[in-house]
């Protein structure tokens, strides 16, 4: 009955991460702001409000490890996810076709999860008021790069010569955000049926929180970044796909900042066991390599696979396997 549960609300998250990716396109004509800029801020944010709802109830239930564990390997499936899309599609070469002004990001995303990573090991007890300096850091951190990549990115001139006929069969800007709050609320709503039947799931199996929270929980966590990267990239619009990626990963280093003024008994980053620098490790090492796949423009391949998307899917594997060996604060 448990496996029945989970695969219903699947289906809902995945009809709600389709239509997410539709509005967002919507409002990214509409506003004229492009496929980019929209990907990063709002299908980011949107598609990883479940990573920030799992943390909340994880941090509520007194398992901060299931919430660290969500978001760094959550950082790790939304690479996995670029380097199967560059897989699927053979003939589209993916991160060849998205603007080079994804660097930044990937550069900014690879700022944030450093920063993370250290602040893990440092150990900091500095606090202003019940928030530690160090989540503080990674708040502001987070709203710098936004503004960063939004006066660096210059996609409104993409589609800003775009006459009022060329809208023709397109939704009205006020319907794309309604449809894409609607479908937002609706991720908010069934998200954390899906991760509690997840915790039953991970209780019945018998494996430990944090093992679970990077494995199982953050793959369900990322199901809407993965459906939404599959219909941007079915739309043709895969500067939206990429953004979204690397702007999760990039959300997912603000949940951990925004847990620690969630969780008022402690600080949040000293409490996380040392066991996930392995897991930010290697999110940190798919990120720079989905970076460099955006820079290179390599020509060549491996039989009919392209390198980038080849050495995305081989990392994460083995990722997975060093964990499991090395039962990641169970």
């Amino acid at each position: 009955m448990i496996w029945v549960e989970f695969l219903f609300y699947s289906a809902i998250i995945v009809y709600s991460a389709i239509k997410l990716a539709e509005y967002g396109d919507v409002i990214a004509i509409r506003t004229r702001l492009g496929g980019m800029l929209i990907g990063i801020i709002l299908m980011a944010g949107a598609t990883s409000l479940p990573e920030l709802l799992t943390t909340i109830n994880a941090i509520s239930q007194g398992v901060p490890n299931l919430a660290a564990g969500n978001m760094f390997g959550s950082n790790m499936f939304n690479m996995f996810i670029l380097g199967a899309m560059g897989l699927i599609n053979i003939r589209t070469r993916i991160l060849r076709k998205v603007a080079r002004r994804h660097a930044l990001t990937g550069a900014l995303t690879i700022l944030m999860i450093c920063f993370a990573i250290f602040f893990v090991l440092a150990d900091l007890e500095i606090k202003i008021g019940w928030v530690g300096i160090d989540s503080i850091i990674l708040l502001f951190t987070y709203i710098a790069a936004l503004l960063i990549i939004q006066k660096d990115s210059h996609t409104a001139h993409e589609i800003a010569e775009a006459q009022e006929d060329d809208f023709e069969g397109i939704p009205s800007l006020a319907a794309g955000l309604l449809g894409f709050a609607l479908s937002t609320a609706l991720l908010i709503i069934v998200m954390p049926a899906l991760v509690g039947t997840s915790a039953e799931i991970a209780e019945i199996t018998g494996l430990g929180t944090g093992f679970v929270g990077t494995t199982l929980v953050a793959i369900v966590t990322s199901l809407p970044e993965m459906i939404t990267t599959i219909a941007a990239v079915r739309l043709g619009v895969y500067d939206m796909a990429v953004g979204n990626l690397f702007g999760s990963n990039m959300f997912n280093m603000f949940s951990l900042g925004i847990s620690d003024v969630i969780m008022t008994k402690g600080l949040f980053m000293s409490v996380i066991s040392d066991d996930f620098i392995i897991v930010g490790m290697l999110g940190l090492i798919m990120t720079a390599l989905g970076l460099v796949g955006n820079l290179a423009k390599l020509e060549r391949k491996f039989i009919i696979f392209e390198f980038d998307a080849l050495a995305l899917i081989v990392t994460y594997i083995l990722g997975m396997g060093l964990i499991y060996l090395r039962g990641i604060a169970i």
